[in-house]
C-alpha cells in the first residue's frame, strides 16, 4: 500500500519535473540566440579543419529507454568507431582531430545537445544517456527507474568522477539522483559542473 508520505513525494516531484521542463526550453533557447554566432563559428573551424559534417549525430537511450539522436560538435575523424570514451581509452584509439581535445576540453562540443533540450529529449541537469551498446549501463538503469527522467547534458555521476567510475558505482549516483531531484540538487550540479569545465577536470 501506497502511504501519503510516497504520494506527497511523487506529487512534488511530479511538479518539479514539471517545472524544470520549462526552466530548460527558455534557458536552452535563450543560450542558443547568444551563443549562435560562436557556434556558428566552431562548426566552420570544424569543416575547414577536417572532412566531413561539424555535427555529430549520435544514438543514445533516453527517457523510457528509448533511442534517440544526441547532437554534438565533431571531435573525431569521420572513421572513429561508435564507442563510447571510455572503451576507446580502454583499447587507447582515440583518434581525435586537431581542434577536437580543446572542444572537449572545454565542453564546448556539448552545446548542439542545447536543440535536443528544445526537441524536450534532454534536460540540463540528469543522467548522461549511454549508448545502446553499453547494455550493462542501460539494464542497471532500467532495473533501478533512471530511464524514468529526462537524460541530461550532466548529472551527478559526471561531478562525482565521469568516466572514472565503475558500472555499479555510476548507475547508484543516477538512481540517487533520481530519487532526490530538486531545484537545490540541480544547481549544486551546474556549479561542480562548471569548476570541473574550468578546471579540465573528467571531459569525456
Amino acid at each position: 500500500m501506497v502511504s501519503d508520505n510516497q504520494i506527497e513525494d511523487r506529487c512534488v516531484k511530479v511538479s518539479y519535473c514539471n517545472i524544470k521542463y520549462l526552466l530548460d526550453f527558455i534557458f536552452a533557447l535563450l543560450l542558443l540566440i547568444i551563443l549562435s554566432p560562436a557556434m556558428f563559428a566552431v562548426a566552420l573551424l570544424i569543416m575547414l579543419e577536417s572532412k566531413g559534417p561539424a555535427i555529430y549525430r549520435q544514438a543514445r537511450v533516453g527517457t523510457g529507454g528509448e533511442p534517440f539522436t544526441i547532437f554534438k560538435f565533431r571531435t573525431m575523424r569521420a572513421d572513429a568507431p561508435c564507442l563510447s570514451t571510455a572503451d576507446m581509452q580502454q583499447q587507447k584509439t582515440i583518434p581525435f582531430t586537431r581542434v577536437g581535445p580543446y572542444l572537449r576540453m572545454t565542453s564546448v562540443d556539448e552545446l548542439p545537445q542545447l536543440f535536443n533540450i528544445l526537441k524536450g529529449e534532454m534536460s540540463f541537469i540528469g543522467p548522461r544517456p549511454a549508448l545502446p551498446s553499453q547494455t550493462d549501463v542501460n539494464m542497471l538503469r532500467e532495473t533501478r527507474g533512471v530511464h524514468g527522467v529526462r537524460p541530461g547534458i550532466t548529472g551527478l555521476a559526471q561531478v562525482k568522477g565521469r568516466d572514472d567510475l565503475d558500472t555499479e558505482t555510476k548507475v547508484s549516483y543516477d538512481e540517487d539522483y533520481c530519487r532526490n531531484m530538486n531545484l537545490g540538487l540541480d544547481i549544486k550540479i551546474l556549479a561542480a559542473t562548471f569548476l570541473a569545465v574550468f578546471s579540465a577536470r573528467g571531459n569525456k
